[in-house]
């Protein structure tokens, strides 16, 4: 599956072969747009006749940037006073001008490809520590003596998601202080101390520090690796690289389901199946010593050599130009820092975070992980007789659908999916519902709640699974981007955490007809919210959809 997914990207862009990605600003002025060009052909003349270095000079880049971004300003200025910053944000990304191709160059040095695996062995291991106590509740809570105790049994399942939502705040502070890949390198330490305690756990305390431990990994990683893959791909092919996380993500969770089906003949299975997931937490540490740093990241720091040695590695040297004239345009002369978790809330950015907040807060409100968490339970109460194979089957309906949505993503587009996904959600949920409630559907309840759930998270994994990880540090300006992802990210766990919490203890007091239904209310309303708020973003680079999004920076 991973092969065939990198193929298919490899080969519809032609990666490594020829670069014509030029992305005009399009806010309708030609002078920003002039001053921009001239800028860039000022620094490829000055890089081809200096070895080392950054060689534009600085006032010269800060005055000329700075006249570009009066002209931008005086664009956004006159219009904000007779619109909203939402309608303005769509209207400045809708009409951006098509692509306008550079000149051609041979066969690239440079590949990315092999840097995404290596970062999606965290989504790996976000998806399998989700998914592996869905079988191995039932058998670690007979070994552990709380077969009868649901309460500890929700708090087994629920403190991974606690560490989570710890570490998804810690990771954007970590990335932003530490870079991306060394950030990675410090995960593993968690990730692997808590896959050890998990496996040789002899007491509850034991097994719930390690799944504390093992949630602020995965806590981090979830920031992380979207956050990396965002900043290292092509814009070209972002949307297809940035989806394989989620499909990552989603082959951890099948491979945890798998992993439990030797439970039935071996009841002490469980301890390996925790064990296990500490292999990839050790190769993600190891991979990450040879990966390159995010271009983006160094050039904040002002690292000019170490980015452009990024960029060769990446994209090849042919492209290092190119790119740096990009990020160079992207920063717009501006010298801010990065900024506060307080500047999140502030006017300027407020707007676009809580989108990012909203699109996570719908995600795990519209169900996904209660149906990851207790398929098996909700089968077997169904009269499912394998009910582990059929979770299974869940498993693999989320890899497929997320395969899917991997190569219609830069062709479909962002919002289309989110919207076709959330109304197939709705869809599927209502269908569930239905089929415990109708009597006359009370023969047939086992099969279909089997179609619906693998229906419901098929819809999933084509639009509301992948789309908010990969929209998040699109719309998120340079200097908010890191703590920004690492807020919605917060929201996303939170809610995931009482979700795991009180799923079942609503279930028991409502029924699972009513609990369905409400995840089909839910769905429904993500449709308005976002075919009101969220802007479409494929085939743009980040820097110009940074400069359309916030054009006070």
């Amino acid at each position: 599956m991973q092969a065939s997914t990198y193929s298919a990207v490899k080969g519809r862009v032609g990666f490594g072969a020829e670069h014509q990605r030029r992305v005009s600003l399009g806010l309708g002025e030609s002078t920003s747009r002039r001053r921009v060009s001239m800028l860039r052909s000022q620094y490829m003349t000055d890089r081809s006749s200096c070895c080392g270095g950054l060689s534009l000079n600085s006032a010269t880049m800060g005055i000329e940037l700075g006249r570009a971004r009066m002209g931008v300003d005086g664009i956004f200025g006159s219009s904000a006073k007779s619109r909203s910053v939402k309608a303005q944000a769509s209207e400045d990304l809708e009409a951006s001008v098509p692509v306008i191709p550079s000149t051609q160059h041979g066969k690239s040095s440079g590949t990315v490809l092999p840097f995404v695996g290596v970062a999606c062995l965290g989504a790996i291991l976000f998806g399998y520590h989700l998914g592996v106590v869905n079988g191995a509740l039932e058998y670690l809570s007979k070994d552990l003596g709380i077969a009868e105790n649901a309460v500890v049994q929700g708090w087994i399942v629920s403190t991974l998601l606690a560490g989570a939502t710890v570490g998804s705040f810690t990771g954007g502070a970590l990335a932003d202080k530490f870079g991306r890949t060394r950030t990675f390198q410090l995960d593993a330490i968690p990730l692997t101390i808590g896959a050890f305690l998990c496996a040789t756990a002899q007491s509850v305390q034991t097994m719930i520090i390690g799944r504390l431990l093992a949630g602020i990994g995965i806590g981090i990683s979830s920031a992380i690796v979207p956050l990396y893959i965002s900043e290292i791909s092509p814009t070209e092919i972002r949307g297809a690289l940035g989806s394989v996380n989620q499909l990552f993500i989603c082959i951890g969770i099948l491979a945890a389901l798998v992993a439990g089906l030797p439970l039935a003949a071996n009841p002490l299975w469980w301890r390996t199946m925790f064990g296990i997931s500490a292999i990839p937490s050790i190769l993600l540490a190891v991979g990450m010593f040879f990966a390159p740093e995010s271009p983006r990241w160094l050039f904040q720091q002002g690292k000019i050599p170490q980015a452009e040695k990024a960029i060769k590695t990446l994209y090849g040297k042919e492209r290092v130009a190119e790119v740096i004239g990009d990020l160079s345009a992207g920063s717009q002369g501006s010298t801010e820092p990065d900024a506060g978790w307080f500047d999140l809330f502030s006017t300027r950015y407020w707007k676009v975070v809580s989108v990012g907040a909203a699109l996570f807060l719908f995600q795990q409100l519209a169900g996904i992980n209660a149906v990851v968490y207790y398929s098996t339970s909700v089968f077997r109460s169904a009269g499912i007789a394998s009910d582990v194979a059929a979770s299974a089957l869940v498993g693999a309906a989320n890899v497929f659908g997320t395969a899917v949505a991997s190569s219609l993503m830069d062709r479909q587009g962002r919002k289309s999916l989110l919207i076709t996904s959330f109304g197939g959600m709705a869809a599927s949920m209502m269908l569930l519902s239905l089929s415990f409630t109708w009597k006359v559907l009370a023969p047939y309840s086992g099969p279909l709640a089997v179609i619906g759930t693998v229906l419901y998270v098929l819809s999933f994994s084509l639009g509301a699974g992948p789309v908010p990880a990969l929209l998040l540090p699109e719309i998120f300006a340079s200097r908010i981007r890191a703590k920004a992802v690492a807020l919605s990210l917060g929201m996303h766990w939170i809610s995931n955490f009482v979700i795991g919490l009180y799923f079942l203890s609503v279930v028991n007091k409502f029924g699972i007809s009513s609990v369905y239904l409400g995840f089909s209310a839910v769905c429904l309303l993500a449709v308005l919210y976002i075919s009101g708020n969220v802007v479409e973003t494929k085939g743009r680079s980040l820097e110009e959809i940074e400069r359309a999004l916030n054009p006070a920076i």
